[in-house]
């Protein structure tokens, strides 16, 4: 069965006919063509798929998409401010927070999350809110660095 789903992604209100178990992940990335939300586990292990749901991260892959009715999604294509990248992507870049990148969408969203809730969280704090999100090619250091100088005290 299909139903109607009214959402805010991204800041636009809008209203989809969405199968009744369907994945946020997949309607994101197959509905919407939001395609910087990865799949890599199909069971919320990895943290690829991270997205902010009313601000707060949420694996997307073990969220189906109609328990998300009537709040907002926002995805990493939201986090860039003008066409130019934000404090938090611009320090994942200069820090080299990122190497093949696969999990770097899932990785800022988690922090974005966090920069939210606590501006100047110190290195303890930005580990647990990383802690749901794998990198298989770095270790750590770099991301933890990179989130470390978007802080208002980086």
């Amino acid at each position: 069965m299909t139903s109607r789903l009214t959402l805010t992604i991204n800041n636009r209100t809008q209203q989809h006919l969405v199968a009744d178990g369907t994945l946020l992940v997949d309607f994101l990335r197959d509905q919407m063509g939001l395609t910087g939300t990865k799949q890599g586990c199909d069971g919320g292990e990895c943290g690829a798929c991270t997205v902010l749901v009313d601000g707060k991260p949420r694996l997307s892959c073990v969220t189906l998409a109609h328990s998300v009715a009537g709040q907002s999604v926002e995805t990493i294509e939201s986090v860039a401010e003008n066409g130019r990248l934000s404090r938090l992507q611009a320090m994942f870049h200069e820090r080299l927070g990122t190497q093949c990148g696969f999990c770097t969408p899932g990785m800022i969203m988690a922090a974005e999350g966090l920069l939210r809730a606590n501006p100047n969280p110190d290195q303890a704090q930005i580990k647990t809110a990383l802690s749901g999100n794998l990198c298989r090619c770095t270790g750590y250091v770099k991301i933890i660095e990179s989130v470390e100088a978007a802080t208002n005290h980086g």
